[in-house]
């Protein structure tokens, strides 16, 4: 078997098994005063199991209206939203209640929003699992002491969220997150209001989530230090998943480590891919533009810069062909209006003309 039919195995096999995220073509319409606004238009989202994966996009994208989605808050317009298991579009409440219980956690951005300020780190984690009725009463101690030391918080135990710094507080709400064992942590902006070096101890802590308790996990962030971090990220642009950067590691011969970036555009089901604004901006193109089928790969050109060049290209050869066939049939050609040509020297051939200094050939002139 050779390695491009294992790999093409390999793929098949992965994408028999759903995955933690799936949206398909998933589409959200809000309408206020008579003013329909697409957020999503078609958005196409793949989250396999196990997986670390930042979301990025400019503001008004429409990443905070797929969070709200994934996270059982809001219910799309048409597509497919699946995670863990649960289609979002038809469950109805008891089923959505459970789901956000204990299939998927989420971290806000405000760290106030995570964390009940009255009860201490500990109290907030067991409150959670009070609520998602998935640990037995007698274990709840020793999975909060679990938790807040996965998250390198054991010290913050006895400590309400008021006497926390801010990493701390995002640190225990990701505890209270997970708390319920969920298959999938959604996380909105959870560094947006930290520092830089804050900020990363973050992103290891969920890192350290991703990897010890194989949970899924999906951010939004606009922080280039977190999405920089994560092997896969995913750009949204106008309500559709634009582009991805996949990120991985090698070691070269002389035992270096290098880490190479790439950067992916996506293609949905019909065919559609948006091209990187750069390149856009880059080449002018817009409106149509012209295609080519290579053998390995497609060719895009801008089709009005081309098609003017064929325009001018057509009418520099229908001038040519003119001026050829004036004379073959020996017709003079006429001069430009309101232009008069006079000339020292003439010649005539077959005609008569009259000049101030004229040879004649086969022709007859009257001077006067």
């Amino acid at each position: 078997m050779t390695d491009t039919t294992s790999m093409e195995t390999a793929v098949r096999a992965a994408e028999a098994v759903e995955p933690h995220i799936l949206c398909v073509d998933l589409v959200r319409i809000f309408t206020a005063q008579g003013v329909e606004v697409q957020a999503l238009q078609g958005l196409n989202l793949r989250v396999d199991e196990g997986e670390m994966v930042a979301l990025v996009g400019a503001s008004g994208s429409g990443k905070s209206t797929l969070m709200t989605i994934l996270s059982g808050l809001d219910t799309p317009t048409a597509g497919v939203a699946r995670v863990a298991g649960h289609d979002l579009l038809s469950m109805k409440r008891a089923e959505r209640v459970a789901y956000q219980r204990r299939s998927v956690g989420f971290v806000w951005q405000q760290t106030s929003r995570n964390l009940l300020p009255y009860y201490t780190a500990a109290e907030n984690i067991a409150m959670a699992m009070v609520v998602g009725r998935s640990v037995p009463a007698a274990k709840r101690q020793a999975k909060t002491i679990e938790l807040l030391d996965l998250l390198e918080v054991g010290d913050c135990r006895d400590r309400r969220p008021g006497e926390m710094s801010g990493g701390q507080q995002q640190r225990v709400a990701i505890a209270v997150a997970i708390a319920n064992s969920p298959a999938v942590l959604l996380a909105d902006e959870p560094t947006g209001e930290l520092d830089e070096a804050t900020s990363v101890e973050v992103l290891a802590a969920m890192e350290a989530v991703n990897r010890e308790r194989g949970v899924t996990i999906l951010i939004v962030t606009h922080d280039p230090a977190v999405s920089g971090q994560v092997r896969r990220t995913v750009q949204i642009r106008d309500g559709r998943t634009s582009t991805e950067v996949l990120r991985r590691s090698h070691v070269d011969e002389d035992g270096l480590e290098h880490h190479i970036a790439e950067e992916f555009a996506v293609l949905d089901r019909a065919g559609r891919m948006q091209l990187p604004a750069e390149f856009t901006n880059r080449l002018n193109l817009r409106d149509r533009v012209r295609l080519a089928l290579e053998p390995d790969h497609v060719g895009v050109w801008p089709g009005q810069r081309e098609r003017e060049a064929e325009r001018m290209a057509e009418q520099d050869a229908d001038a040519r062909a003119a001026q050829r066939h004036g004379r073959h049939s020996g017709a003079p050609q006429a001069a430009p209006a309101g232009t008069t040509e006079h000339s020292g020297n003439t010649e005539h051939s077959g005609n008569t003309e009259h000049s101030g200094n004229t040879e004649d050939s086969h022709s007859t002139e009257e001077t006067p």
